[in-house]
């Protein structure tokens, strides 16, 4: 049984398909046709909804509730159970607009009605957050949401006038009693027939030997795509969103425990406090509700070559931790990723966790990713450094890259054939170069050609080495001009 808030509204779920997806059962099922389907991909926003948990913590007296922005059509039901389905027919107080609805009335920033609903629900989410926003942080809350009809400026001002100014709302006044429905909803039997939502490593291990051909998801972001784009289906599905050790975030003394459940959006903090160089990288992971769902674990264990993480985590020398339910063990980043889509998971194990070692004061680690659109865009080229240079000799290299071959890929003999050279030297760079011209042969695809991502390794290596190095020589920068489609068009 899963069992949720629908808006103020206690509910559960028997049964349902396992592949049901929020944004179908909202619409269909509870005819809340204020949201929309658009892309039934994740990129759009026009789905949009808002989730409220509970967040207990040791800082505080007692309970409140996080709010946060996800795609409706990408999620499955095991994501709503403990939680508040919040959908843009519950936002007004009466007849009264909520102040982030009046506030895009105001600002002459509402469109056409198909992508307003998507919009308020992620400017409520900001709302909610204790902390006033500024553009930048506006910017990333809306980054989801993609249509401009009526161009960004309005809708950026409604955003930060309702959130610079805002008072406590009815959601806020009855923040206590909502606290105490959540707290009371029964935790224990989650699972529904078709999907199953084990609440420890026993019962997951016991799940995928009685369904040993069932998948298991996190956030379901990738997953939920073969449903909507590929109109698969699926009889029985396995959430880990539930087991305790999944969901485990802790600051050891030698790195980082990341658990392989835990949102993206809930491990930022953390993973930026002790990674900053990241931070690019995971603002530019596709968009803030994705973030909001979108795990590391499921990020990795996906193992898709234009993944954003797994460049990351081989740079960083990450571990990965997998458990059966009967033992664990510990796979090197640079050993799990074996083929296209293909892992050293066994069929019985999972991810339980991710452990990132802490880098030293002499390491200089940088991190980059090529794509079409700055936001909620897929990369061409993804690539991180991470070097070793002590008292200007390169001690030790480390390196991933994405979108250049079948698997995420780290080339070995950067830091072989590198180790002992002068990081300032001009020879030093140009045979790091040469190394990288020669590393791969990437496919041609609409996102790049073979030509492009090669010659773009070599710039981000360029760009990599002029960042880190404070040497005052000069590398030679060659302009390529790119034709204007004025320009390639044929006169008439």
């Amino acid at each position: 049984m899963i069992s949720f808030l629908l808006n103020n509204e206690i509910t559960t779920i028997d049964k349902a398909r396992a592949d049901l997806t929020l944004l179908e059962y909202l619409r269909e099922q509870q005819t809340l046709t204020g949201t929309k389907e658009g892309c039934a991909s994740g990129d759009c926003g026009a789905c949009t909804v808002v989730l409220a948990e509970v967040i207990n913590s040791s800082e505080q007296t007692s309970s409140s509730l996080e709010y946060r922005a996800i795609n409706s059509c990408v999620t499955f039901l095991s994501a709503l159970h403990g939680k508040q389905l919040i959908t843009v027919e519950h936002l007004p107080d009466g007849k009264d607009l909520h102040p982030v609805q009046q506030s895009l009335v105001e600002h002459h920033g509402s469109q056409c009605g198909f992508c307003t609903p998507g919009f308020i629900m992620s400017m409520f989410a900001l709302y909610q957050k204790t902390q006033q926003p500024n553009r930048e942080a506006v910017i990333q809350a809306l980054s989801g949401n993609l249509c401009r009809c009526t161009g960004y400026r309005p809708i950026i001002d409604a955003t930060l006038s309702a959130c610079q100014n805002k008072s406590p709302d009815k959601f806020k006044q009855t923040e206590i009693q909502t606290v105490k429905q959540l707290n009371d909803i029964n935790t224990h039997n989650v699972s529904t027939d078709n999907l199953l939502v084990p609440t420890s490593r026993l019962e997951l291990a016991a799940a995928k030997t009685k369904f040993p051909e069932a998948n298991v998801f996190a956030g379901s972001t990738d997953l939920a795509l073969q449903v909507t784009q590929q109109l698969n289906s699926f009889d029985k599905l396995i959430a880990l969103g539930e087991v305790p050790e999944l969901n485990e975030l802790v600051e050891q003394q030698q790195g980082l425990l990341i658990g392989a459940a835990l949102p993206l959006g809930k491990i930022e903090s953390s993973l930026l406090k002790h990674f900053p160089q990241l931070s690019e990288l995971l603002w530019r992971f596709a968009a803030t509700p994705i973030r909001n769902q979108a795990s590391l674990g499921g990020n990795v264990a996906n193992a898709s070559p234009i993944g954003d993480m797994p460049p990351a985590m081989l740079a960083l020398n990450a571990m990965i931790n997998v458990d059966d339910g009967q033992q664990k063990r510990t796979i090197a980043a640079n050993k799990f990723f074996l083929d296209y889509r293909k892992t050293a998971l066994q069929k019985s194990e999972w991810i339980e966790s991710i452990f990132i070692p802490y880098t030293s004061p002499t390491n200089v680690v940088r991190a980059y990713k090529i794509s079409k659109r700055y936001e909620d865009d897929i990369s061409a080229v993804c690539a991180v450094f991470n070097a070793q240079i002590i008292e200007g000799k390169v001690q030790r290299i480390n390196s991933g890259f994405g979108g250049v071959a079948a698997i995420p890929a780290t080339v070995p003999a950067l830091n072989t054939q590198l180790i002992g050279k002068t990081w300032s030297n001009k020879e030093t760079f140009e045979l790091g170069n040469e190394i990288l011209k020669q590393a791969f042969s990437p496919l041609d695809d609409v996102r790049a050609s073979k030509t492009y991502r090669i010659s773009m390794l070599a710039n981000l290596w360029k760009r990599f080495w002029l960042e880190t190095n404070h040497s005052t020589q000069n590398i030679e920068t060659r302009v390529v001009h790119i034709p204007s489609i004025s320009e390639e068009a044929p006169h008439a």
